[in-house]
């Protein structure tokens, strides 16, 4: 554990570094340094005493990125309140389910989710946007006279699951576990004050909060906020030598790697390239190491504060398709189906341990109690081969995996290689019934841009050069794109809802 409390950090900050700037708005410019933004914060944690807001009550945020979010999350520190992010991507029935499970007191929305907030069942709402809204609020309100430590048990935010497989559930998020993920992100990235991220990852997800916005934040750094990726900014970032530190989903990776400006723009001024929520393909770890670039692939889950596994900066060109070993406050078991450990080398489900790990989900007892192990085993769902160096490797997930003729299937292997086909940029597989082999895999396939289909019997010869024949996936479905979650992870359940 990390002690029974952890001090106000962002006041610390405003004592340590005062006059640093913390975040820095691409979009309207405005810049605020840890003294200022300390200040903000105590004064919302006043406006949400003047709403009623009491310790334990829970406050929504229904919002694009944008310095407003942190202002609110550490208000609700203060306050000792629990701060809810709302998907501004979910559609209305599943936004009633988060709200009907967190009950909050009060929401704070963008101009943008103006239409999707006049629908939520929430008692009192503030507009970021309105000009007699949170702005004049805030100004007008004076600091609240906060606590200064914060329970590292208790919790600070929810964060929803994005739901690969099924309904969402809200992930607890302690100070604790903020704390933790700090230690590891610093262990694996070199961390340091005086670094410079871009933030774009959406906040109703754990990469947009810690990945590494948060842990920049404690150790003093600076945030530059974007309300979503844009391509043509984020080479204007790199060309102009602003950033120290990246991280993204693979598909923004992807994004990054068809740009014109790619092959062009300086990229050495980036200490630090991060990637994880989804497998990251061998081939696009290939296409950056051409142009020099390390990118380290990691491993985490909402659960897990994210960053339980991110390779070393200089390792990653070791072994192209691992995600490292586990950082320094995080424990990683690898079990078989009645939870004893597996022998080296062998497949299994990956569990972790640590003060980096939730104490479970909101409101579902059931739920939780089924996701550890005795012990305090987080279950991940993931399967997990470790080699004899110590390091990691994801095979895939659980769920993922089907039989065909006896044989197991781990769909992400056959994924990877099918994206080293030329005309192939991304492809997801699933397991389907079939009469004479118990199940089969059902392939959908993201071209290339500008690229045709190739024809099915192609695929099959190219994978069965690389693979064993029974991994090739039996149909091809040819797509325009992928429904995905906020991490760039597809939703296989949805694949064949979404193509039709």
């Amino acid at each position: 554990m990390i002690g029974p409390a952890i001090f106000d950090f962002a006041a610390k900050r405003a004592e340590l570094t005062p006059d640093k700037v913390a975040f820095e708005e691409l979009a309207t410019g405005r810049r605020v340094t840890y003294r200022a933004f300390n200040d903000r914060a105590a004064r919302v944690a006043q406006l949400l005493s003047d709403e009623g807001v009491r310790e334990g009550d829970r406050v929504a945020v229904l919002c694009r990125n944008r310095i407003a979010f942190f202002e609110i999350l550490f208000a609700c520190a203060k306050a000792g309140a629990i701060m809810v992010p709302l998907s501004w991507r979910a559609p209305p029935a599943e936004l009633d389910g988060l709200v009907a499970d967190s009950t909050p007191k009060l929401l704070f929305h963008g101009a943008e989710d103006a239409d999707a907030a006049r629908t939520l069942n929430i008692p009192a709402r503030i507009a970021l946007d309105a000009p007699d809204g949170y702005d004049a609020r805030v100004e007008a309100a004076s600091p609240l006279k906060a606590r200064d430590r914060w329970p590292s048990g208790d919790c600070w935010y929810l964060i929803y699951t994005s739901g690969t497989t099924g309904a969402p559930k809200g992930v607890i998020q302690t100070y604790g576990m903020a704390m933790a993920n700090y230690v590891n992100t610093r262990q694996a990235t070199g961390l340091r004050g005086e670094d410079v991220m871009l933030n774009f990852l959406p906040l109703f997800h754990t990469a947009g909060i810690n990945l590494h916005t948060l842990p920049l934040f404690i150790a003093g750094g600076t945030s530059l906020i974007a309300p979503q990726f844009d391509p043509d900014e984020m080479l204007d970032l790199l060309a102009g030598k602003r950033l120290d530190l990246f991280f993204a989903v693979p598909a923004i990776y992807q994004q990054i790697a068809l740009h014109p400006k790619f092959a062009q723009v300086d990229l050495s001024h980036v200490r630090n390239w991060g990637c994880g929520g989804a497998p990251l393909p061998d081939v696009l770890v290939e296409t950056y190491k051409a142009r020099g670039v390390r990118v380290c692939n990691g491993m985490g889950m909402t659960e897990t504060g994210p960053t339980a596994f991110l390779v070393e900066s200089e390792r990653a060109w070791d072994k192209i398709g691992t995600v490292g070993r586990p950082q320094i406050l995080t424990s990683v078991r690898i079990v078989d189906a009645d939870g004893v450990d597996v022998p080296e080398g062998e497949t299994g489900e990956l569990l972790f341990a640590g003060p980096n790990i939730t104490p479970g989900y909101w409101n579902k007892p059931e739920e939780t109690a089924r996701a550890f192990y005795e012990g305090g085993w987080l279950r991940s769902g993931d399967l997990a081969r470790r080699d004899a160096d110590g390091d990691y490797f994801i095979v895939g997930r659980s769920k993922d995996m089907y039989i065909s003729g006896g044989s197991n299937v781990y769909p992400a292997e056959v994924e990877n290689v099918l994206a080293e086909h030329p005309d192939i940029l991304e492809a997801a597989i699933i397991g389907v019934p079939d009469e004479r082999w118990g199940e089969a895999g059902e392939a959908y396939v993201l071209l290339r841009p500008g690229h045709a289909a190739p024809e099915e019997s192609d695929l099959t010869q190219f994978l069965r050069a690389r693979l064993a024949p029974y991994k090739a996936p039996k149909r091809y479905v040819f797509v325009p794109d992928f429904p995905r979650t906020a991490a760039g992870k597809v939703q296989k359940h949805k694949l064949r809802d979404f193509t039709g």
